[in-house]
Parts: structure tokens; sequence; C-alpha cells
């Protein structure tokens, strides 16, 4: 029989974003992580100038980004190439769902703040 310490479960766990379990930075990136139970957020901020195949294909030596996102844009704006040569631009508010085989690329001056639910992904992106 199981002891009454093995029956308690957490109904409610919560982190803050501002204090994340770890954080990553290669160039013009910056992807904060929060693990909660077996799911894994990111908060991921993309400055002016980035485009995958500069900042991360570096790090992962695939041709195109190979990882499936779910995200949503909290501000500025993204242009996204898929290999398949589908196109779109997405921008604060938007949600998305992003198959593996694209580029992607900060239109604008300003800063793209989005956040990640794929708990794959997030575990992974911008990891080097």
């Amino acid at each position: 029989m199981p002891s009454e310490e093995d029956q308690v479960m957490v109904s409610i766990e919560s982190k803050n974003m501002d204090r994340p379990d770890e954080s990553r930075t290669p160039e013009k990136t910056r992807m904060d992580v929060v693990h909660l139970g077996d799911a894994t957020v990111a908060r991921y901020t993309l400055q002016p100038g980035w485009r995958w195949s500069d900042c991360l294909k570096p790090l992962v030596g695939t041709d195109s980004c190979q990882a499936a996102h779910l995200g949503f844009v909290i501000s500025g704006r993204i242009h996204i190439k898929a290999d398949d040569g589908a196109e779109t631009d997405l921008g604060a508010g938007d949600t998305y769902r992003l198959e593996p085989g694209h580029d992607a690329w900060v239109v604008g001056d300003e800063p793209l703040l989005g956040l990640e639910f794929e708990s794959e992904t997030a575990e992974t992106f911008a990891k080097a």
C-alpha cells in the first residue's frame, strides 16, 4: 500500500519567467526557459538583425531549422520561410505552429518577444 507521502500531488505549479531555470544567449538571441512538471515553456527575445540561418544554424549544423514550434508573439515581427516555399509574417497577438524545415528573421527595428510551448523545442532551441 502506498504511503500517504507517495499520494501527495502538487495541484498548482508556477514559475516566473524573470527567474528562469536556465537562459541561453547565442548571437542576438535570449531564451529564458522554465520547467513545469513534464512541460517546458520558453520566452525568447530576438534582436533586430536576427536570422536563424546566421545566428543559430552554426550551432545546430542543419540547412534549416528542424524544430517544430508552437508559440505566441508578444511584440515585434518575424518572417518565416518554409523549405516547401510557404512564407508568412507573424506579429503581436499571432499564435503559430511551424513544422520542421524553415528559416526565419526579425523584420524591422523592434526586437521580437514571444513564447514557445512545444516542450521539446522549448527544451532544446538555441542550446549549444
